[in-house]
């Protein structure tokens, strides 16, 4: 059996193949479902079918991991993400399809939860923000170079579907030789009954956690699914969006690591504030330069660099404040606010450009990040209690 520091390694190896998948699959069917014919209104609906995958999938999954551990609920994600993506040549059929983005939310989710859970129960306080930047820097990373894959469409329509089951398989396969362990339990938590019950404290405890990876979430979505529809209406040239949207997700690769070391030093709650603020700024600045295609490159990588770690921050703030029982509830909840955030984000944001066609789209991700801004700075500072978090 491998040690720590190897699962650790493959652990991350899952993340980064997941976010490729996710990163691939969003473009890929987009353009598949646009060259069929089917309507931008029914494409978009169908690109919810992983988030709601994600949001069945929630309530069901923590107790089977109290029982069985994490290694049984990460492979079993695992392996619906690559037999669904290796099923899509198979028939394409609008329902069929609808119902493999909804398996795969659902794998995807499963996938995430295990590996989320493990790292962050077993990183000690020191390095827990470098631990859990690790994590969003490789899905990011995956999610990065997703989208490339659109291009092999040239050469066959399923040869994408068919090499990203594959590489899911390969780095699904490593974690055989992992040792399974167990979340911890305390005396407390054993009777606290049902998992509704534990997300309800979960909430009650670290609410203020939740917020980032939900913001985190409607600016992923908002930003790859509407600024594109946004930006060709302002006049942008379709090409230029195409390359102005990953500067977002590739700046924030840059800035993951060092993020989560300053956290771990200034504390979460500072950084989180600090980060919010200077992504509202860069958002506010896009509203008014946003007839510039040269700004508005440098203005999402500069907001990739702040609000671009916003997931993997949120997930440490919510390790910190949560007792290690419940951070299996812990995670989920960070599962659902980021899938609450992927929906909301094009339907407000599509909303919004209908109902004020004369102002700016990116006052919306302002509005948002302000009361998110807010809530962060007026919630007192939650009393984090490490020997709760590491005790048997």
């Amino acid at each position: 059996m491998v040690k720590a520091n190897t699962r650790f390694k493959i652990l991350i190896a899952l993340v980064a193949i997941s976010g490729f998948s996710q990163g691939m699959l969003l473009p890929l069917l987009a353009v598949i479902l646009e060259q069929n014919g089917v309507s931008s209104s029914i494409n978009g609906l169908h690109a919810t079918g992983l988030y709601i995958g994600v949001l069945i999938a929630s309530p069901f999954m923590e107790k089977p991991m109290q029982k069985a551990g994490y290694k049984p609920v990460i492979l079993i994600g695992g392996a619906f993400v690559f037999i669904s993506m290796a099923l899509f040549p198979f028939w394409q059929a609008l329902w069929f399809w609808f119902i493999l983005r909804m398996t795969i939310g659902i794998g995807d989710h499963m996938l995430h939860f295990g590996t989320q859970t493990w790292i962050t129960s077993t990183a000690s306080p020191e390095t827990r923000g470098k631990s859990i930047a690790y994590y969003g820097l490789f899905f990011s990373a995956g999610f990065t170079l997703g989208p490339l894959m659109t291009n092999l469409l040239s050469i066959h329509i399923y040869l994408p579907f068919l090499l990203s089951a594959l590489l899911s398989a390969i780095v699904w396969s490593s974690m055989f030789g992992v040792r399974n362990e167990l979340p911890a339990k305390d005396s407390h938590n054993v009777h606290m009954g049902s998992s509704i019950s534990r997300f309800g404290q979960a909430i009650k405890l670290a609410w203020v956690a939740f917020l980032p990876p939900l913001t985190y979430g409607f600016l992923e979505a908002t930003l790859h699914g509407i600024f594109p529809v946004y930006g060709m209406r302002i006049g942008h040239d379709v090409n230029i969006l195409s390359l102005i949207i990953p500067f977002f997700a590739a700046a924030s690769l840059l800035s993951q690591i060092p993020l989560g070391m300053w956290s771990d030093k200034a504390g979460r709650k500072k950084v989180i504030s600090l980060v919010l603020a200077a992504g509202t700024l860069a958002f506010f600045l896009a509203a008014l330069l946003e007839d510039s295609a040269f700004w508005l490159f440098v203005l999402f990588a500069l907001a990739g660099l702040c609000v671009g770690s916003l997931y993997s921050l949120g997930l440490s703030y919510m390790t910190d404040i949560l007792p290690k029982s419940l951070l299996p509830a812990g995670n989920i909840m960070c599962g659902i606010a980021f899938s609450v955030g992927s929906i909301s984000g094009p339907f407000l944001s599509g909303a919004f450009i209908d109902l004020f066609p004369g102002t700016s789209f990116f006052y919306v991700i302002v509005a948002l990040l302000l009361v998110v801004l807010i809530a962060t700075i007026l919630k007192k500072e939650p009393a984090v209690n490490d020997h709760l978090q590491h005790s048997s």
